[in-house]
């Protein structure tokens, strides 16, 4: 079965290139012809483009590797938080710092600015780490989405600040949020990132590749084909173009994601890629002194894939 059909491609308008006083010459293999002085992108290349894209996806995530999905454009933000979110994956929607790979250690240390300053609106004596620090937060946002104080436990800490102060942390944490949401969990670098419009994100595919991180991206007339490793030919000003991509391309982890081993238990569980059937106990003894049915827990092959 097909990744997609030619037909859901052209009705998302994923054939629409840039003017072609924009292009740039070394998309012209991607490049079926022009109308209206319009480029029109070969959708047999942008198959091919997403099926690359596709197996090579599902591929990193079957390791247990970490995927970054970078889009910050206006038409591409939605869609990348949704899908992201949808595969368990990072991702960057807002701004891309710089530094986020190549100065990662400092990224690391923003992050637990971020963690201390939402602390500070918990009860006192409660651990950051046992609680939902996003949602608790979230509960702290009055109607217009800006942090109000009344709504903070009496022995939260931040009561204990004037209100001047209050304000320059909330704004602090404000902005740390907005830029470092997305990559709160990223707990390592990516092994691949997804982007939107590598022209746009220019400088997170040069890190991407000083950091030799592979760069999967939608590319339309106006950029370099050169710069990224598995380019995608297609629309990216397009809603629904960069909607269709990404969800295609977040199925891949989720495809990747399903053939992991199941997690062992704590406290001593089986290995990875081993089921333990429940023990069953032994039977007594009987009169003839003979035990039947004795029954020893065995591993289960690992499942393939």
């Amino acid at each position: 079965m097909a990744i997609v059909q030619v037909k859901d491609l052209i009705e998302a308008g994923v054939h629409f290139g840039h003017r072609a006083s924009r292009w740039n010459p070394k998309m012209r293999p991607y490049i079926y012809g022009k109308r209206n002085l319009i480029h029109i992108i070969d959708l047999r290349e942008t198959v091919r483009g997403l099926l690359r894209a596709y197996r090579f996806l599902a591929q990193v995530a079957s390791r247990g590797s970490l995927l970054l999905f970078v889009g910050t454009k206006r038409q591409a933000k939605e869609a990348i938080e949704r899908e992201a979110a949808r595969c368990g994956m990072p991702y960057v929607s807002e701004r891309w710092l710089g530094g986020t790979l190549t100065n990662y250690r400092t990224i690391r240390d923003r992050l637990k600015r971020l963690q201390e300053l939402e602390s500070m609106w918990l009860p006192d004596g409660e651990a950051a780490a046992k609680a939902n620090l996003p949602v608790y937060m979230r509960s702290m946002l009055n109607e217009s989405g800006k942090l109000e104080l009344g709504k903070s436990p009496e022995s939260a800490a931040i009561r204990g600040y004037s209100k001047k102060m209050v304000a320059t942390l909330n704004r602090e944490l404000t902005k740390i949020t907005r830029n470092l949401q997305g990559i709160r969990e990223m707990n390592r670098l990516p092994d691949a990132i997804v982007v939107v419009d590598p022209h746009r994100e220019e400088i997170a595919v040069k890190e991407a590749q000083r950091m030799g991180v592979t760069t999967v991206a939608l590319i339309d007339t106006d950029s370099d084909p050169d710069t990224v490793d598995l380019p995608i030919p297609g629309n990216d000003d397009s809603i629904r173009s960069i909607e269709l991509m990404l969800a295609k391309l977040a199925d891949a982890v989720l495809e990747g994601r399903a053939s992991l081993p199941p997690e062992p238990q704590k406290g001593g569980g089986s290995p990875p890629g081993m089921t333990v059937k429940p023990h069953q106990p032994r039977p007594t003894s009987t009169g003839n002194g003979a035990n039947a049915g004795q029954a020893s827990p065995k591993p289960a092959s690992a499942a393939a894939q």
